[in-house]
């Protein structure tokens, strides 16, 4: 029985690939294989030699990226921030296609005379190269001694193939065609536990205003969200993070959505459809019925504001058609079992964590126990970056389970 490969669709989600071109008539597929990476949910960049740029322009790569495609090495702009270490440490895989045997014989040398050489010898991900030549230099001594040493420097090679040249000449040197290249970069990565899935997930508190310069809120500070936010992208997920106000950095690869009110967070839940939704903001239950359109003004000893209950947008989004694996968070100060359960039930979800408001807002540190219909587990204490992790891990377990 035979085993198909790892769909790329799945496989190069989130993933960085660095696409380096050097010169060589083949250079002209690189721009459907650009294409067919960011089809396949990478991020790509592109590096070009000046010899690349003699067959195929940097403007119809930078379409195909969506990117500013580099060029020079000595680039006033990106060598103020080290940009060929930056590129070299942003990419998860360097792919250069086509691989010229000028360009060989430069990296096997250790040569540093360009920015991708440089990028290159700058890496910390795998490297792999597209062999594209005429079959005589393919064959040449030379050629193959600098093939040898590539490859005992753990350098992949993705082909070449064989068949006719643009030169007339038959034999191996053909660069391979870009659905191959595209599924050996794929080859390269592990799939991750949520790959292919779009996770909604929303974090930190929401503010419902009084007047134009007061507000009510709560204590979130959005770590749990932000922190699952990360690890779902490590899961290989398509992550879209609803966030209430926060001082936190965004996450990388993943999409933010700043909201401010329940009602503004409720919008933006319903607009962006989802596999699995995990609603870990601390939403306002009420807000104030008619905000004041001026700044209130301290006139009286006391002051009574009317408040109207906010739509619940977890049992909202668990309640639409179709329906995500709904995932809720119970933040309680006391009774946090009976309480958790019960918003289970009632909101219709797949699993709950529960969590101690008193000790979680605002630490770096959580536990949890997470309960779901027919079972439960305990999180203990430990770093929110590592409890995200697990959490995303049994969220993925269930959400299987629950639709196998």
């Amino acid at each position: 029985m035979t085993t198909s490969p790892p769909s790329p669709l799945t496989t190069l989600q989130n993933k960085r690939v660095l696409l380096g071109l050097s010169g060589g008539i083949a250079a002209y597929k690189a721009a459907e294989l650009c294409r067919l990476l960011v089809g396949a949910g990478a991020q790509v960049q592109v590096v070009m030699t000046k010899g690349a740029q003699e067959f195929i322009t940097p403007l119809t790569m930078q379409a195909l990226s969506g990117q500013p495609v580099h060029t020079e090495l000595l680039d006033p702009t990106a060598e103020a921030a080290m940009g060929h270490i930056q590129l070299a440490r942003w990419a998860d895989l360097i792919l250069v296609a086509p691989a010229s045997a000028n360009f060989m014989a430069r990296l096997a040398h250790g040569e540093a005379s360009d920015l991708l050489t440089t990028v290159c010898l700058a890496r910390r991900c795998p490297l792999a190269l597209a062999p594209a030549m005429n079959q005589a230099m393919w064959s040449n001594a030379t050629t193959v001694s600098n093939l040898g040493v590539l490859e005992a420097a753990g350098i992949l090679m993705f082909g070449p193939a064989a068949g006719a040249q643009a030169c007339g000449d038959v034999g191996p040197g053909r660069l391979l065609e870009a659905a191959e290249l595209l599924q050996l970069c794929a080859a390269q990565f592990t799939t991750g536990s949520l790959a292919g899935k779009r996770v909604v997930i929303t974090a930190g508190p929401t503010r419902e205003a009084i007047d134009p310069v007061r507000y009510l809120s709560n204590h979130s500070s959005g770590k749990m969200g932000y922190a699952l936010a990360e690890a779902a992208i490590e899961a290989g997920a398509e992550v879209t993070l609803i966030s209430g106000p926060t001082d936190l950095p965004a996450p990388d690869r993943c999409k933010l959505v700043p909201v401010i009110s329940a009602l503004d967070m409720l919008a933006a839940c319903q607009a962006h459809p989802s596999d699995i939704f995990v609603a870990v903001a601390a939403v306002a239950d009420y807000r104030i019925a008619q905000p004041a359109l001026g700044k209130i003004k301290k006139t009286a000893e006391e002051l009574s504001l009317s408040l109207v209950r906010n739509p619940d947008i977890l049992a909202t989004i668990a309640a639409s058609k179709p329906r995500p694996f709904c995932v809720g968070f119970a933040a309680e100060t006391d009774q946090l079992a009976e309480y958790a359960k019960a918003k289970l039930r009632s909101k219709g979800l797949d699993l709950i964590f529960a969590n101690d408001a008193t000790s979680t807002f605002g630490n770096d540190a959580a536990s949890v126990t997470a309960y779901w219909p027919g079972g439960e587990k305990v999180f203990e204490s430990q770093s929110k970056a590592q409890l995200a992790r697990r959490l995303i891990a049994l969220i993925s377990q269930r959400s299987t389970a629950t639709h196998a």
